[in-house]
C-alpha cells in the first residue's frame, strides 16, 4: 500500500545548505537573508518592495493597523475560508462582516460584496482560496462605486479615497491574474510561508503592495518595521553598527519580524519556485484527466484570465453529504492517502457562532463545504501517486454511487 502524506515541504539539499550556512554565519535573527528575501519576493511580485513577517496572519494584522482601521470600523471579509481572514479584523476591534460565496464556488458573491459596504467600511479581505485569484476587477469596480460612502480616518486612508483591497493571499504566491503576478494586484498582498504551503520557510508570511499605490514605498516600508519591531527605530542589523546602540521606541507595538534563518530557507525555495509550479500544473493536469466525466468535480486552477498557484486540490463529490465525505476521507486514510477539507465555513465555528454568526445566512457555503474533499497535491508526488489517489477515490465513489 502507497503513503501519500496530505503537503509534505519540498526541502532539497540547497534548503538545508542555505539554513546550515545562516547558522554558522553568526546572524540568525532579522537581517541580511531577511532583507535580500524582501528583495527577492519584491522582484518576483512586481512590487516596488515586500515585507517578511513571521506569518501571513502578522502581515494582515500588520496591514490593517498601518491603515488605522480599528474600533468603529467595518472590514469584509469571506465565511468560506480560514479564521485568520477574519480573526485579524477582530484582533484591530474592527467590525467583522461576513459575506456568502457565489453558488458551487468558493469565490465571494460580489453582489452581497457590494451591499455590504456601508460608510463604516475601510477595508475588503478577498481570499485567494487554493490559490486562485479573485476576480479583482470586479472589486476594484466596487470599491471605486461605493468611494461616495467612504469616510477616511487617517492620512494613508485619505490617500486611497476609498475602501482598501487587502488580499488574503496566503495559498496564491506565484498565481497569475490577467498577466499581473499575486502580490501586484491588491492594494496590499499577504503571503504565507507556513509548512504546508507552495513556498516554505517553516513559519512566515511577507506582505507587498502595488507599484502605483498612492503611498511612499519607503514610509510604508518603515511603518512596517516598526509595528514589527516593538515600535524600536533600528534593528539588530542596524543597530550592530560601530556606534549605533542607541534607539527609540517610537510607539508601543508588536514583535512579528523575520529571522534569518527562515529567509534562508526561502531563498532557496524562491530559487526553485518556478520548476515547483510546473511540476504542481503536471500533476493538477492529471487530476483533471482522471476525473474527467465521473462525479467528482475539481475547482479549476486554469483559465483565460488566470493561472492559480495550484495549492489546493479542491474537489467535490456530486450526491455526497457531510456524513458520506467523512467516509470517504477515512477510506482515504486506511488505504494510505490522507485528505483534508478546506474549509469550514467560519459560522460554523464556536469563535464566530459566539460573535453572532449563523451558518443559515450563508447557504452556499455551507453547501460548498458538505461535500468538499482537498486531495494530496504536492511536488513529493508523482504520477503514479496521483492515480494511486484517483483509484481510490473512485472505488468508493463508484461503490456509493453504484
Amino acid at each position: 500500500m502507497r503513503r501519500i502524506p496530505f503537503s509534505p515541504p519540498d526541502i532539497s539539499q540547497e534548503e538545508i545548505d542555505a539554513v546550515v550556512d545562516t547558522l554558522r554565519s553568526g546572524w540568525i535573527t532579522t537581517g541580511p537573508k531577511t532583507k535580500e528575501f524582501e528583495r527577492q519576493i519584491a522582484s518576483f511580485c512586481g512590487t516596488n518592495r515586500a515585507v517578511c513577517l513571521q506569518s501571513a496572519t502578522a502581515a494582515m494584522e500588520m496591514t490593517l493597523r498601518l491603515l488605522g482601521v480599528g474600533e468603529g470600523d467595518e472590514v469584509i471579509t469571506s465565511a468560506y475560508t480560514y479564521t485568520a481572514s477574519a480573526s485579524v479584523i477582530h484582533h484591530v476591534g474592527a467590525k467583522l462582516i461576513l459575506v456568502d460565496t457565489i453558488p458551487d464556488s468558493v469565490q465571494m458573491d460580489m453582489e452581497q460584496v457590494k451591499n455590504a459596504i456601508t460608510e463604516k467600511t475601510k477595508a475588503i479581505i478577498p481570499v485567494d482560496l487554493g490559490g486562485i485569484p479573485c476576480d479583482y476587477d470586479t472589486l476594484f469596480s466596487i470599491v471605486e462605486e461605493k468611494k461616495e460612502l467612504f469616510q477616511p480616518n487617517t492620512d494613508l486612508q485619505k490617500a486611497f479615497g476609498r475602501v482598501v483591497i487587502m488580499a488574503d493571499a496566503a495559498h496564491s504566491i506565484g498565481a497569475i491574474r490577467d498577466g499581473k503576478r499575486s502580490g501586484s494586484i491588491a492594494d496590499f498582498s499577504c503571503f504565507s510561508f507556513h509548512a504546508v504551503k507552495n513556498l516554505t520557510t517553516a513559519e512566515g508570511g511577507a506582505v507587498t503592495w502595488r507599484v502605483d499605490a498612492p503611498v511612499d514605498d519607503d514610509n510604508i516600508y518603515n511603518e512596517f518595521m516598526l509595528l514589527s519591531l516593538h515600535g524600536q527605530n533600528k534593528d539588530a542589523l542596524a543597530k550592530n553598527k560601530a556606534g549605533s546602540w542607541e534607539y527609540d521606541i517610537i510607539a508601543p507595538y508588536f514583535k512579528c519580524n523575520m529571522t534569518d534563518i527562515t529567509a534562508a530557507l526561502g531563498l532557496a525555495q524562491l530559487h526553485r519556485y518556478e520548476s515547483l509550479l510546473e511540476e504542481r500544473k503536471v500533476l493538477y493536469a492529471r487530476y483533471l484527466e482522471r476525473l474527467e466525466g465521473t462525479v467528482v468535480r475539481v475547482e479549476q486552477h486554469l483559465g483565460d484570465h488566470c493561472r492559480s498557484s495550484m495549492h489546493l486540490l479542491l474537489a467535490r463529490v456530486e450526491g455526497f453529504g457531510q456524513d458520506e465525505r467523512n467516509a470517504l476521507i477515512c477510506h482515504m486514510e486506511e488505504n494510505g492517502v490522507s485528505c483534508n477539507v478546506h474549509y469550514k465555513p467560519l459560522p460554523l465555528l464556536t469563535a464566530y457562532k459566539n460573535l453572532g454568526f449563523s451558518i443559515e445566512d450563508y447557504p452556499n457555503a455551507f453547501a460548498y463545504f458538505e461535500n468538499e474533499i482537498t486531495l494530496p497535491l504536492h511536488t513529493l508526488m508523482t504520477i503514479e501517486d496521483v492515480d494511486y489517489v484517483c483509484d481510490t477515490l473512485l472505488s468508493f465513489v463508484e461503490q456509493k454511487h453504484a
